[in-house]
């Protein structure tokens, strides 16, 4: 216990209750709300669809009702006069007993190099100042902000980004960021997002915690990686290999077998998954997906994944599908679900459409970084406790 230490700290860490935003299918929720340290109090989602796998899926997996609800709509709505003190006596209620955080990733399309690019103007670019502005208005204990990497690596978007983070910090949050990947943490997927975690100054003098300017310092990113990016690249992953249906390849030697779709796909037994015949049925048959070699990703549209390998980016939009290694179809959802490393207990509902599964699963935090992060912000903040 540090000298600002106190039974009372030890009270408001029983657990951290977790306001989440832009919460999709709620994968990175799941990564926070198994671990004991927290608690998933709110819930905000547009899409009625994404909302309802969200309930859905928690019905499955025995985890409670968030205390303060679902709330369906749109997150600038929050922001009118009325809906902002009610948001506000909601937080402020949790603060008196609890760190509390506010969680999310602002749908980042504009961002992307790979989607429409269109910046903090974009109809979804917007939303991650209206994020921002929940933040600053509210002033939880803590916040998470995920997206893409193009918000942190390509210069017109990057002003954007130093825009919020000089919000955040008048608002009084010392901050700390990382580009992270998602293989390195355990998650079958080449998947690179930028974290950023922001701690509130009462919280940063009350814990004593090490800062540096506005700068958090000696927050443990490293702490729970499973494999560093160096390690996984230098691996000697298979290319390609011509495509056999229903063929059976063993494991190439030097690879890191729980890196790979094939180890993924046993480990949640997906063949026999509620899910496992929920994929698109091409209308023009199976030609197609018999003519690309498996491996062959190396193009946007109609990538076969290799077995032995990770998967590129879980991203089921913009005309980009990947293939079965050695089947002739697409993959399934309970597939796209071991990719994004969700435990095998979680399903979506069967009356699900294919198209809002697929966005909703592409959209999502892979579980195992989202686990990893909140397990890292747990640590450093019971640190001095």
């Amino acid at each position: 216990m540090n000298q600002n230490g106190c039974a009372y700290c030890h009270d408001w860490f029983t657990y951290m209750n977790i306001f989440s935003f832009f919460s999709g299918a709620g994968f990175l929720d799941l990564g926070f709300e198994i671990e004991p340290a927290y608690n998933i109090v709110y819930v905000n989602e547009y899409h009625k669809a994404f909302d309802d796998i969200y309930i859905y899926a928690r019905e499955k997996m025995n985890i409670p009702e968030p205390e303060y609800g679902h709330h369906v709509g749109d997150i600038t709505e929050l922001l009118q006069k009325n809906e902002l003190i009610k948001l506000k006596q909601l937080i402020n209620q949790s603060k008196s007993n609890h760190i509390t955080g506010i969680i999310g990733g602002p749908p980042c399309p504009d961002f992307s190099v790979a989607g429409k690019n269109r910046g903090k103007d974009g109809e979804n670019g917007k939303l991650s100042g209206t994020y921002a502005r929940i933040i600053c208005n509210t002033e939880p204990h803590f916040f998470l902000f995920e997206n893409v990497k193009g918000l942190y690596r390509t210069a017109k978007h990057r002003e954007f980004f130093e825009q919020l983070k000089t919000k955040f910090n008048k608002s009084g949050y010392y901050l700390t960021e990382r580009l992270v990947n998602a293989i390195e943490y355990g998650a079958p997927q080449d998947r690179e997002r930028i974290i950023l975690i922001g701690i509130h100054r009462a919280v940063v003098k009350k814990l004593s915690l090490p800062t540096s300017g506005m700068d958090l310092l000696d927050f443990p990113w490293d702490k729970y990686k499973v494999h560093p990016i160096d390690e996984i690249k230098s691996c000697p992953w298979p290319t390609t290999s011509t495509y056999k249906e229903n063929s059976s390849i063993p494991a190439p030697n030097g690879i890191i077998k729980e890196l790979t779709v094939e180890y993924w796909w046993e480990k949640n037994d997906v063949e026999h998954h509620p899910n496992a015949n929920m994929y698109f049925r091409p209308r023009a048959g199976i030609v197609r997906f018999a003519s690309k070699d498996e491996g062959d990703d190396k193009k946007k549209c109609f990538k076969r994944l290799h077995r032995w390998r990770y998967s590129p980016t879980a991203a089921y939009g913009n005309n980009e599908v990947h293939i079965h290694p050695y089947k002739p179809r697409r993959i399934s959802v309970a597939e796209a679900l071991a990719i994004q490393s969700l435990p095998k207990e979680f399903e979506l509902p069967p009356t699900t459409s294919l198209s809002d599964a697929f966005k909703t699963i592409g959209n999502g935090v892979p579980f195992l970084l989202a686990n990893c992060i909140a397990k890292s912000i747990a640590d450093y903040l019971k640190q001095n406790i």
